[in-house]
């Protein structure tokens, strides 16, 4: 296991042998598309259709591992691509669905602040909270896949609040979204 950490806050990567990019994509900023730019730091590589994710096995899904391990590392386009795979290959409209549609959307906003649209970020980041708060509600549960709603709903609201006032500036990265961490050390794949 590999330990990073980011201001005071450590976490454990899920996925520790997995490659991390060079880069986190940002769109329309000239960081090479990662599968379509020859530059790209996926080029060629273009990953396949993931395993589904199961709600009782999802300690078991690398993907589900990896967008994790992405998103805490703040590479969001990257956690965003591995989810929404995901989500496709899990059926939007079932709970797993519905919940992996709330981490794209909150990805999305961290790919928001990367690209300073304040306006983004507090939409895609108001949208995940409110996915998060249907699937808590629906399911009656205060985990889900391993991560705490309160904490994913906190990460929406957060975001969803920011202003350039309150410190997002131009050219200034800026960690919004805390840690998505797992409560309990789980057998890594």
């Amino acid at each position: 296991m590999s330990t990073a950490s980011k201001s005071d806050v450590k976490f454990t990567r899920l996925i520790p042998s997995a490659e991390l990019p060079r880069y986190t994509h940002v769109p329309g900023t000239g960081t090479p598309h990662p599968y379509r730019d020859p530059r790209g730091h996926s080029y060629n590589r273009r990953p396949g259709t993931p395993t589904a994710l199961e709600q009782d096995r999802w300690a078991e899904n690398r993907s589900y591992l990896l967008g994790l391990d992405y998103f805490n590392l703040g590479f969001y386009w990257e956690a965003n691509d591995e989810w929404d795979r995901l989500l496709r290959a899990s059926g939007p409209e079932t709970p797993v669905g519905q919940f992996l549609k709330g981490l794209v959307k909150l990805a999305a906003a961290g790919i928001k602040v990367r690209e300073e649209s304040i306006h983004g970020v507090r939409r895609h980041a108001a949208s995940a909270g409110e996915v998060f708060a249907d699937v808590a509600a629906d399911t009656d549960a205060e985990f889900f896949c391993g991560l705490e709603f309160t904490v994913l709903q906190f990460a929406a609201d957060r975001a969803a609040q920011l202003s350039y006032s309150k410190g997002l500036e131009p050219g200034r990265p800026l960690r919004v979204f805390p840690f998505l961490l797992i409560p309990e050390p789980i057998p890594l794949c």
